[in-house]
């Protein structure tokens, strides 16, 4: 594979590496994938974590420009996706 190329997460060419898990970890995604699903299942979990990296890091980026988000707004704006009430002041 030639190192200078970049790729996106989810493309290119496979490439095989050593990964440690718990024994625990591993035996929970066996049950979920079988035996030979585990790097599947891996691939998928990196590059949701992936996206949830780079979302963080927009969301900062964002905060550092403009300030955090109103927290009422937020709640107003999440019940009128979710149908819910605001619930503003209610515990979580």
């Amino acid at each position: 594979m030639a190192d200078d190329t970049d790729f996106l997460p989810g493309d290119g060419p496979t490439s095989g590496i050593s990964v440690t898990l718990t024994v625990g970890t591993l035996q929970a995604i066996r049950e979920r994938v079988g035996k030979r699903g585990v790097s599947a299942y891996l691939e998928r979990a990196a590059q949701r974590q992936i996206e949830r990296d780079n979302l963080d890091e927009l969301i900062a980026d964002f905060d550092k420009a403009h300030g955090p988000a109103d927290p009422e707004a937020v709640a107003a704006k999440r019940a009128r996706l979710t149908g819910g009430s605001s619930g503003a002041g209610a515990a979580a």
